[in-house]
C-alpha cells in the first residue's frame, strides 16, 4: 500500500479526547482555527515528517487511524498491516520511524517480531496499542524494547504524545504507559484465576485444537512444560479439562471466537 502524507494543518482540540477504539467513527466537522504542528516535528530529517507504520487487523480502526496521524500534520503513514509479520516485511521495506501495532494471542510470533523487528537498521521505535489490560503483558513486552504500551481506550492526544516521545528521545530509556494507575499497582502480583502471558498463550493454542505436542513444538518448549503450565491454567479457572477451560476462557472474555479461528484465516489467506 502506498505512502499517505498531508502537508497542511489541523485543530487539535477536535481530537483531544477521542479514544482510539473510536478511530473507525467519522471525522470532525464544522469550521474551526487551524493549529501547526509541534516545529520539532517538521525538523525532521525525513522530508519533515515522521514515517509511521500502522498494523492492526481491524481495517475500520487502521485507516481511521492513520486519517487522524496524518491530519495531525508532521507524520506521513508509509505503510499499512494487517499482522505483524506483515511489519517486520514492510519495516523492512519501508524503514519507519515508528512502528504502532496491536500484538495478539499467541505471544511467541509477536516476540518473535518485535525481535525482528530490533534487528532492523535503524531500528524503528515500537508504540503497541492492545485490549490486553493486564500488567504481566506489559511487563514482557518491557524486556523486548518497547518504546509505549498503550490501550486502545487512550486519546489520540496520548498516542501522538508516546510518538513524539519515543522519536526526539530516541536514545532515551523511558517508556510511556497508557494503562489507568489502578492496573499498574495492582499488577505486581498475580491475583488468584488471573493466567500468566504463557498460560493464556498456550490456552488459545489448545483451543486451537492443537495437541501437547503441537504446541510444544510452535512454541520452542518442551511437551512436559506445556502440560504443566496448562495443568496451572486449569486449576486457577477451577476446571478440570481443556473443553471447560476454553469454554470457561470464552465466556469471560480472555478470548474470542476470532482469535481462535484467526490462524485458520490467515493461512488460507
Amino acid at each position: 500500500m502506498g505512502s499517505r502524507s498531508y502537508s497542511g494543518t489541523t485543530n487539535w482540540k477536535n481530537h483531544r479526547s477521542r479514544p482510539l477504539d473510536h478511530c473507525g467513527g467519522g471525522g470532525s466537522s464544522g469550521s474551526h482555527r487551524q493549529q501547526s504542528p509541534p516545529p520539532e516535528m517538521n525538523d525532521r530529517a525525513t522530508n519533515g515528517h515522521v514515517k509511521v507504520l500502522l498494523a492492526d487487523d481491524h481495517t475500520l480502526f487502521r485507516q481511521g487511524l492513520a486519517e487522524l496521524l496524518i491530519s495531525y500534520g508532521g507524520m506521513e503513514v508509509v505503510g499499512e498491516t494487517n499482522n505483524d509479520r506483515g511489519a517486520v516485511e514492510l519495516a523492512r521495506e519501508k524503514k519507519p520511524d515508528v512502528v504502532i501495532m496491536q500484538v495478539q494471542l499467541p505471544f511467541e510470533r509477536a516476540r518473535k517480531s518485535l525481535e525482528e523487528l530490533r534487528e532492523i537498521w535503524p531500528p524503528p521505535k515500537i508504540v503497541v496499542v492492545t485490549m490486553f489490560e493486564e500488567p504481566s503483558y506489559l511487563r514482557e513486552f518491557l524486556h523486548l524494547g518497547i518504546r509505549a504500551y498503550l490501550l486502545k481506550s487512550v486519546s489520540v492526544e496520548e498516542l501522538i504524545g508516546a510518538i513524539r516521545a519515543a522519536t526526539f528521545n530516541p536514545e532515551g530509556d523511558n517508556v510511556v504507559i497508557g494503562m489507568p494507575r489502578e492496573m499498574l499497582e495492582g499488577g505486581e502480583e498475580e491475583p488468584d484465576g488471573v493466567l500468566s502471558t504463557r498460560e493464556m498463550e498456550l490456552l488459545l493454542l489448545a483451543a486451537r485444537g492443537l495437541s501437547n505436542y503441537q504446541i510444544a513444538r510452535s512454541v520452542y518448549l518442551a511437551e512436559g512444560t506445556v502440560k504443566r503450565h496448562l495443568a496451572n491454567a486449569y486449576e486457577k479457572m477451577a476446571v478440570h479439562s481443556r473443553g471447560e477451560a476454553v469454554r470457561r476462557a470464552l465466556a469471560l472474555g480472555w478470548v474470542t471466537i476470532q482469535e481462535i479461528t484467526k490462524e485458520d484465516e490467515e493461512q488460507r489467506t
